[in-house]
């Protein structure tokens, strides 16, 4: 997502897979001031990453982390940008329901949806 709330990238990823994984070859060649995220995805490989590209990490640790880190909790209220995207998103049924089998075309169908909602 991009500060507005539109679809910047997107990836597929198996319903088995953590999200975590793909969030690495997303950020690549993005440029960032800041990057926010939930829980889930505070992987110290992650955090090194953001910031090795000098944006800061914006992600609140876990419970279980060693070295609990601080965040700036004023940005990270922004991150609802994402939840309501999400809610957007599936008002296109096609899309909540997921009939299509073919990863193309719900890519596609996901393309189609962004656009219409960044018109809208």
């Amino acid at each position: 997502m991009e500060a507005l709330g539109n679809l910047a990238r997107w990836r597929l990823t198996p319903g088995q897979a953590a999200d975590v994984t793909e969030a690495e070859p997303l950020l690549e060649g993005m440029a960032a001031d800041a990057v926010a995220a939930d829980k889930a995805y505070d992987s110290q490989s992650l955090v090194d990453a953001i910031e090795a590209s000098g944006a800061e990490v914006v992600i609140p640790p876990r419970a279980n982390r060693t070295q609990p880190r601080t965040f700036d909790r004023h940005i990270y209220k922004a991150r609802n940008l994402v939840e309501r995207f999400f809610c957007r998103i599936k008002h296109f049924r096609r899309i909540a329901t997921r009939y299509d089998k073919l990863d193309r075309r719900f890519e596609a169908f996901i393309a189609i949806a962004a656009a219409w909602i960044w018109l809208a």
